[in-house]
């Protein structure tokens, strides 16, 4: 039992390892995402579905063929009672007659044509529309896939580098506490500031594995943004700070909005044509439809099946039929359904308006919050470089003799939350710059 267990161990960690890598740089795991990501999947089949349902509105107003074939087989034939004096009889006696044959077999071929609908016009510019509409969600959901995999990948950026300072605070902590333990050994130091050492070390100890947790969230999330196992090993190959810098770029901050080719705007848009076409469908419902059809068909008949026999009979037919359909009154029903839809497009047409000021608003906010950012980060950096001063002045003080242990910690927490917000904003300027690239409605360069 042991060895088994042993082996299904030793196989599983063979298919861990041989698991591929994927080394990624930002602009890469987007590109990956674009085309892998769960959500681009779907709206691309999306696409194709509205592609799919716009030929099959087309070919309602394309001939359309059918063919039947019928067998009938009279296991008890149809009696019918027919006047005895049509065949000499009796006045007032009725004779039994059976008419036809026992087998009976038809096949036939129609071809059906629509000559003129309102509604099937009306269609035709439905499913274009549909098609545009499936098509805009397909770019908002890139953009939206754009954001999330910028965001996704600087949380995992953020994990590394937390754990590698932290790694770093830890063994700087760690050599302070053998000092400082050495001097309290040798009498020189009070046991409070060795304490006090330990408290602080193990604190960030601590820290350190909550990080490494939230690494592995991180690059789980990551993969699920991807579209890729949520175990397969990624390697990113941008770092935190030059991403920072790389998206430093004020002149954003002076950028103009073309409302009419924002991709909501066009989705608000496309919403108001759908509405307008309802109309059209609704009132085109008040117009006649006309259509035509032609059919060919032959019968047999028998008192034995006989129908596979060359020497079977077959009756040869044929119809021409034209179909004129005029509605004249539905009790104002189609009225009633006209008004709603035009109600439906006032409300698609404020919607309009409405996602245009939101637009507007949107884009004044994400410029704040940017802007914001970027002070926030270059105060961040001005804090951590002044933090690190004061707590080397701090270690060379307390090591003297100069200042105590308290205030020597509190130069080291006061160093590890300068480090921490500064990564914090290095992250939040990324992740603004993505929300306002998203404002601006940028367009992804594939």
């Amino acid at each position: 039992m042991k060895k088994t267990i042993l082996l299904i161990g030793i196989l599983c960690s063979i298919h861990i390892n041989a698991q591929e890598s994927i080394s990624l740089s930002l602009e890469q795991a987007i590109d990956y995402a674009l085309k892998n990501s769960y959500a681009s999947i779907n709206a691309t089949r999306d696409i194709d579905a509205a592609k799919l349902k716009k030929w099959e509105t087309t070919t309602m107003g394309l001939p359309q063929i059918s063919a039947t074939i019928d067998y009938q087989n009279w296991i008890k034939q149809q009696v019918s009672l027919i006047p005895a004096e049509f065949f000499g009889g009796n006045a007032g006696e009725f004779a039994e007659v059976s008419f036809g044959t026992k087998h009976n077999m038809n096949a036939t071929a129609t071809l059906n044509q629509l000559i003129f609908d309102g509604s099937y016009l009306v269609g035709l510019q439905s499913a274009k529309t549909y098609l545009k509409i499936s098509e805009n969600a397909k770019e908002k959901t890139d953009l939206s896939i754009r954001e999330a995999v910028i965001n996704a990948y600087g949380n995992v950026l953020l994990s590394e580098e937390s754990i590698n300072i932290i790694e770093k605070n830890i063994a700087t902590l760690q050599k302070n506490l053998d000092e400082t333990l050495q001097i309290y050994k040798n009498g020189l130091a009070e046991e409070e500031s060795v304490e006090q050492l330990q408290i602080t070390l193990a604190s960030i100890k601590s820290q350190l594995s909550k990080t490494k947790n939230l690494k592995n969230i991180a690059y789980k999330m990551l993969n699920i943004t991807l579209g890729t196992d949520i175990n397969t090993p990624i390697i990113l190959t941008d770092n935190l700070n030059k991403l920072a810098e790389e998206n430093l770029d004020l002149g954003l901050l002076s950028s103009d909005l073309s409302i009419e080719n924002h991709i909501d705007f066009k989705i608000a848009k496309n919403n108001e044509r759908a509405n307008e076409l309802l109309v059209k469908l609704e009132q085109s419902k008040a117009l006649p439809s006309l259509s035509s059809f032609i059919n060919f068909g032959y019968a047999g008949y028998g008192e034995n099946f006989d129908f596979t026999k060359k020497e079977q009979k077959w009756f040869d037919s044929s119809l021409l039929g034209v179909s004129l359909n005029i509605p004249i009154f539905s009790s104002l029903a189609r009225s009633s359904r006209t008004q709603q839809a035009k109600i439906e497009l006032d409300k698609a047409k404020t919607n309009l308006t409405e996602t245009a000021q939101k637009l507007k608003l949107q884009l004044e906010s994400a410029k704040t919050e940017y802007n914001f950012s970027i002070e926030e980060f270059e105060t961040s950096k001005q804090n951590l470089a002044l933090a690190e001063r004061i707590e080397k002045k701090q270690q060379i003080k307390f090591f003297e003799g100069l200042s105590t242990s308290f205030e020597l910690s509190e130069a080291q927490r006061q160093l590890y939350t300068m480090q921490q917000n500064y990564l914090q904003n290095m992250l939040q300027l990324i992740a603004n710059k993505a929300a306002l690239d998203n404002a601006l409605n940028t367009p992804i360069n594939n």
